[in-house]
């Protein structure tokens, strides 16, 4: 298994082409690629239909898979604000690529034995993600399933889906990765607890009552009173809540939680409307975020990983790069700290597919990262 990226930040797509394809090719030694994937920066939406012909005769076969993006990844660098074109291309013995586009979120019709492992690349205004992903985890349980959804439109028909020579609007666009691969991931939700877990022991939909007995709002206004100034001032712009995966453990850290948003405080009842179902029962923990946490916590997880990727994919957040830390290539630096030259191609996202505790959701502030290599 080999992985070249490369990305240009030429202003004339053909020149971005060429300068990305030569790039790529070098770091495949020439061989064909057979799974090509496409990021391409909204700048260049006056030539998004031209784009597959001209990877084609740039890189010739292989699956081709992509979309356009608010930002791009490419050769371990991060691309904002400026015309951008990232291409990874990877030469998969042994592996057996299918892809599909879906209108609507139905299982992809596959033909393959074991279990799969699927990049999937969504259009934020016209699919249901969520349906989708609990549909692919019911169907396929232990399948990996990691991507991104398509950024830098700003209204529906605004994106752009790539597979193969087609260019969609609508849907969603992915690949399944069946034979000889594995994909490990890394799911950075950037954010640190504060107080203490506790249980929920009233609540209705996505609106938490009571938290171990207490109401919800005056447990929170007895943890805000507790915190520093700093940490106040993240409350009213950063606080979410945590809902441990894993209920059998005792204790819990980084990669147990999903992260939700606290959405509001009703004034009168004092319960919280979170972005996520809740139900009497769950662990649940206050959480803050800011660069200096996302920083630490990308950290953490990037130092965990000892596996033997060949290459790797990031969808990041369009909320996290320069508007997070206040500067370039933050996350592709501490990648390329804890792994090495690993390529590293991807995008920023509308919102960012992962798994946690081995269930997959549909993410925000995230980085996600696919890390494949070779499954024997």
């Amino acid at each position: 298994m080999r992985w070249s990226s490369a990305a240009s930040t030429a202003p004339r797509l053909e020149a971005a082409v060429d300068e990305a394809a030569a790039a790529a090719r070098a770091g495949l030694e020439g061989t064909p690629p057979d799974l090509v994937l496409v990021f391409v920066s909204s700048h260049h939406e006056s030539r998004y239909e031209r784009l597959p012909a001209l990877i084609r005769g740039a890189l010739g076969g292989g699956t081709l898979v992509g979309c356009s993006a608010g930002g791009v990844i490419g050769g371990g660098h991060e691309f904002e604000d400026q015309p951008g074109l990232s291409l990874s291309a990877a030469v998969l013995p042994d592996v057996r690529c299918t892809s599909f586009h879906l209108d609507e979120p139905t299982l992809p019709p596959l033909a393959v034995a074991g279990t799969p492992s699927f990049l999937l690349l969504p259009d934020p205004f016209t699919f249901d993600v969520d349906d989708l992903l609990h549909r692919l985890d019911t169907a396929h349980p232990g399948a990996t399933v990691v991507g991104g959804l398509a950024s830098g439109g700003r209204a529906p028909g605004g994106n752009v889906l790539y597979l193969d020579d087609a260019v969609h609007r609508r849907g969603l666009v992915g690949v399944a990765l069946s034979g000889n691969v594995a994909i490990d991931t890394i799911v950075a939700q950037g954010c640190r607890p504060i107080g203490d877990p506790m249980f929920v022991t009233r609540s209705e939909r996505n609106v938490i009552h009571e938290l171990d007995g207490q109401r919800a709002g005056a447990v929170l206004q007895e943890l805000y009173a507790r915190t520093s100034a700093h940490d106040q001032q993240l409350f009213r712009h950063s606080l979410h809540i945590g809902i441990v995966m894993r209920e059998d453990r005792q204790e819990y850290g980084h990669g147990d939680f999903l992260i939700r948003n606290v959405m509001g405080i009703d004034g009168k009842s004092g319960a919280l409307v979170v972005g996520a179902l809740v139900r009497d029962g769950m662990v649940v923990q206050f959480h803050l975020r800011d660069a200096r946490t996302s920083a630490a916590d990308l950290d953490e997880l990037l130092g965990r990983y000892h596996g033997e990727a060949c290459g790797s994919l990031l969808f990041s957040c369009l909320g996290r790069g320069r508007h997070l830390y206040g500067e370039a290539d933050h996350d592709t630096n501490a990648f390329r700290r804890h792994l090495g030259d690993v390529p590293l191609g991807g995008f920023f996202c509308n919102g960012e597919i992962g798994p946690v505790q081995g269930t997959t959701f549909l993410h925000g502030y995230t980085s996600a990262f696919g890390l494949f290599r070779p499954r024997r």
